[in-house]
């Protein structure tokens, strides 16, 4: 029989509370099981002292018999000086998927080519202006035209 040291869920809707048990891995999560080492309130502040009550000596026993903790109930252990938890990296976990590489990647030429679009029209707005200046000297025109007349 496998035992494993994890959390049952109690406490009413929208406010879990969770007692550390150890149970036999195959019973279900808030069914049976062999005893109650502890206590886990997630409401309570993580400052808190009892936010997480644990009976050291039967988690030890319980441990050294073979019983496996669960993930969150490692991190009580370690925080508690029960057990040493080993650091976990995944540094693939941060990489984003295939699509999001190519989005990404059509998001960046997408970026360059507006770039290059406003670098175009930057060098060619000198030549737009000429045009313009060449207006005014025609509107003055007719005015002089009616001055002389």
């Amino acid at each position: 029989m496998s035992v494993s040291i994890r959390l049952a869920r109690g406490g009413a809707k929208k406010r879990p509370y969770y007692r550390i048990v150890v149970a036999n891995s195959r019973a279900p999560r808030d069914g049976a099981f062999i005893e109650k080492i502890g206590t886990y309130n997630p409401l309570l502040s993580k400052e808190d002292p009892a936010r997480v009550t644990l009976n050291v000596e039967r988690a030890k026993h319980w441990l050294s018999v073979g019983a496996q903790p669960t993930d969150r109930v490692a991190r009580f252990f370690d925080a508690a000086g029960v057990k040493e938890r080993a650091a976990r990296n995944n540094p693939n976990k941060a990489e984003p998927g295939e699509k999001a590489k190519e989005r990404a990647e059509e998001r960046a030429a997408k970026i360059a080519a507006a770039e290059e679009a406003a670098k175009a029209p930057v060098e060619e707005a000198p030549a737009e202006e000429a045009p313009a200046a060449e207006e005014a000297p025609a509107a003055e025109a007719p005015a002089e035209e009616a001055a002389e007349g």
